[in-house]
């Protein structure tokens, strides 16, 4: 029996988890659900079913696990716990401090309707917060270094665009390859946030304006470019659009740990490298449905991170099958 799945949102990651979804034979995408006018989207799977995000409303819909593809800042905080309180969900919240609170309000919501919640899911948080809390646990006497990029970062390209005079604008997040490389080698070093990382960013200006005030605006903005080594490269719209439409992104985690008395030393490193950073999230979350699934069907309720699944419960194939194959 096919897993049936509905995705809210239809932005970078709700494409990516429908062209994750349709790649799984055990699965089924019903529906794509909408706060806009059901007729403004055109989904890229024929013949996708659009409807209003209203329709959830009455938890009546013939899905078994939706897919809240919003924003962690102000959609996923209200929309997690509301439909986890109608349905099996899975979100993307990546507000690393307020995971804690988010997942508080999850859980009792998802307990009193006896469904699933898993939050957090993707690449960090997601995998990246496995591979440490694998490190610690493997090697507890040791340090963990979590670099991002090259990549786009959305925020920080949506932060410059902001600026009076900016038309477009893509910002880069570049690991320092000097700490990377000092970190590889095992000299735990203590790094600061400007030793870590790097921002390009490329901006497509309006014509006339003071190329040096945006200059200045964005290497002094607090919270974002002020604390790091910033460069700005303005180009044209045709540019824009040929060499920086895409969405990639990566990083890795890096944990230096020692063992013995002796302080024997060893390197555990994950990295990633992303063509399009949604539609592997999306990918991650497409998993995740799966095991959301059957954690339900298993009598299991309540909120659930990636640190609460077992492996085997994110793939198709039976357990007898994953020995053979895998392990």
């Amino acid at each position: 029996m096919s897993i049936k799945i509905g995705i809210l949102g239809y932005g970078n990651l709700g494409r990516g988890v429908e062209a994750a979804v349709v790649k799984e034979p055990d699965m089924e995408l019903c529906a794509i659900y909408t706060r806009r006018d059901p007729g403004s989207v055109n989904p890229a799977t024929e013949g996708l079913v659009v409807k209003p995000a209203s329709d959830l409303d009455s938890a009546k819909e013939d899905i078994d696990v939706l897919m809240l593809c919003g924003g962690s800042a102000t959609d996923l905080p209200e929309m997690t716990p509301k439909y986890a309180g109608l349905y099996n969900v899975i979100d993307s919240f990546d507000t690393h401090a307020n995971i804690p609170s988010h997942f508080a309000k999850v859980d009792e919501a998802a307990k009193k309707a006896g469904k699933i919640g898993i939050i957090s899911c993707g690449w960090d948080p997601g995998m990246f917060s496995l591979n440490r809390l694998y490190a610690h646990s493997i090697l507890p006497e040791g340090k963990d270094y979590t670099f991002w990029g090259k990549g786009v970062s959305q925020g920080h390209s949506d932060a410059i665009r902001r600026i009076e005079g900016v038309k477009d604008a893509r910002q880069y997040t570049i690991p320092v390859a000097e700490s990377v490389e000092r970190v590889r080698s095992g000299e735990d070093p203590e790094l600061s946030t400007r030793e870590k990382h790097l921002r390009d960013c490329y901006v497509v200006a309006e014509e006339g304006v003071d190329r040096d005030r945006i200059v200045k605006e964005i290497k002094t903005m607090p919270n974002y470019f002020a604390d790091y080594n910033t460069t700005v490269h303005f180009i044209s719209e045709e540019e824009m659009k040929a060499e920086h439409s895409g969405l990639p992104h990566g990083g890795s985690v890096i944990y230096a740990g020692t063992t013995g008395k002796d302080g024997k030393r060893h390197i555990i490193e994950y990295s990633l490298k992303l063509d399009s950073n949604p539609e592997f999230t999306g990918s991650v979350l497409t998993a995740y449905a799966r095991a959301a699934y059957r954690m339900n069907k298993d009598g299991q309720s309540g909120a659930k991170t990636v640190f609460d699944i077992a492996p085997a419960l994110l793939s198709r194939f039976s357990g007898e099958e994953l020995l053979k194959m895998y392990l």
